[in-house]
């Protein structure tokens, strides 16, 4: 009698034959040569089903090489399983699965798997332990390295780059004494779910907070980048002031009239950003227009003059006068001059050039005309709302009119122009004090500025 071939999980223990194997090819399953065909094959597959513990309770019948299983068998894995040998026996044409999955509930083997669980957890407890106390060291070097914080100040241009650093290595620590330990104790397959779901839920929260990420991001960008310094009068797209501090969520301001105000990062690193403060110099412009029968060049000249007379008017770049347009009634001069801020305030200065060039143009005898308007009525179609004087009639003389007050006395064109800026001297007290929190302020005056 020849040997039977070898069957996959026929000769394996209990635990080791509920993995399913390959499923044997088609009548690669070799049957003893003696009886009768239907017989052989059903004889054969009874042998290798009593065999498989998962399979046992599968009844076999074979009609002209038609192989009908029945029974039960505890899950889906199985019946394909108890399919998959019976189609790889010689000799048969096709089979038929009836088998059903065993739906029954045994309370004692269930009992008796949770008591195997148990022992084995109770097995495993010293391999547990010393998977958690790897992960508690790796863990615990990461919060040793990231405690060294004058190392990272020393190291990072700012504070909060620093804070992130030590913040980055605590993660990176903590995660990787997370994955150590789940290889250790063989859960390769919940260390890689664990870190899918984490990459998942990474993307979600990145999409859900978009803002708060990139408002984070442009903190750490414009701490390093330091675009303007503490105290500088800036003009952030429509928002002017005084900068008092740069956080890691907002740059903070004082306007003009002494309120605070926060504008996110993100804004202001996205923002056109106007520093009055890093050019001292700065240039003063206005218009003044005189009669348009007047010598509009000599004007200029005047204009001009008076304008470099000024004492708070820097000789370089020099002043200068331009005639700006030709109206219906004057010409229109544009005067330019410059300041140094650090003497004088460009809001006085502006201010005193304005009454020095209006003086002196009047006193030279050019006139500053308003607009004047033409008025054209038809009498042939309306009456006049006043006396005609045209028709001959006398006119009644006007009386006589009191005279002008006289011109006060100009004040001098140096007075009161040196700066005075009460929202710098605030935001100096408010970075003094220890109680506003200013060590969280990211302007490092040691730093370039951008």
């Amino acid at each position: 009698m020849p040997a039977a071939a070898a069957v996959p999980g026929a000769d394996l223990p209990a635990d080791a034959a509920d993995t399913p194997p390959a499923a044997p090819a088609a009548g690669s399953i070799e049957l003893e040569r003696d009886g009768d065909t239907d017989e052989r094959i059903a004889r054969r597959l009874s042998d290798i089903f009593t065999n498989v513990p998962s399979l046992s309770a599968v009844t076999v019948t074979v009609n002209e090489g038609v192989v009908t299983l029945g029974g039960m068998a505890p899950d889906d894995a199985a019946v394909e399983r108890a399919e998959a040998i019976a189609v790889g026996v010689e000799g048969v044409a096709t089979v038929e699965n009836g088998i059903e999955r065993d739906l029954s509930v045994d309370v004692a083997g269930g009992i008796g798997g949770l008591g195997d669980r148990l022992q084995e957890f109770t097995r495993m407890l010293p391999l547990l332990g010393t998977a958690l106390l790897v992960a508690l060291l790796i863990g615990g070097f990461g919060y040793l390295l990231s405690s060294f914080s004058g190392l990272w100040r020393r190291l990072t241009p700012n504070v909060f780059l620093a804070e992130l650093i030590a913040s980055a290595l605590r993660f990176v620590f903590v995660v990787f004494g997370l994955v150590v330990a789940l290889d250790m104790i063989g859960a390769g397959a919940l260390m890689g779910a664990v870190l899918g779901g984490a990459g998942v839920i990474g993307i979600a929260l990145g999409f859900a907070m978009r803002d708060t990420v990139e408002n984070y991001v442009a903190s750490l960008m414009l701490s390093l980048r330091q675009p303007f310094r503490a105290n500088d009068h800036v003009l952030i797209d429509a928002h002017e002031g005084r900068v008092i501090r740069l956080t890691s969520r907002a740059t903070v301001l004082m306007t003009l009239d002494g309120n605070h105000l926060r504008i996110p990062n993100s804004t202001v690193f996205k923002a056109v950003i106007l520093n009055y403060t890093r050019n001292p110099q700065r240039r003063f412009d206005f218009a003044l227009g005189v009669d348009a029968d007047d010598d509009a060049e000599a004007a200029v000249a005047l204009g001009r003059d008076t304008l470099r007379g000024l004492p708070f008017v820097l000789d370089d770049p020099s002043a200068e006068v331009r005639i700006e347009e030709v109206g219906d009634s004057n010409v229109v001069l544009r005067f330019f001059g410059w300041v140094d801020q650090r003497e004088a305030d460009w809001g006085k200065a502006r201010s005193r050039a304005i009454a020095a060039c209006k003086v002196a143009l009047e006193e030279a005898g050019f006139a500053l005309p308003e607009p004047i308007y033409r008025l054209r009525f038809d009498q042939r179609t309306a009456s006049l709302p006043f006396e005609n004087i045209g028709e001959g009639k006398p006119r009644t003389p006007a009386p006589p009119s009191s005279p002008p007050p006289p011109r006060p006395a100009p004040a001098e064109p140096g007075d009161d122009v040196a700066p005075d800026d009460e929202v710098a001297r605030m935001v100096e007290e408010e970075r003094a004090a220890p109680e506003k929190g200013q060590e969280n302020d990211l302007l490092d005056p040691a730093r370039p500025v951008e």
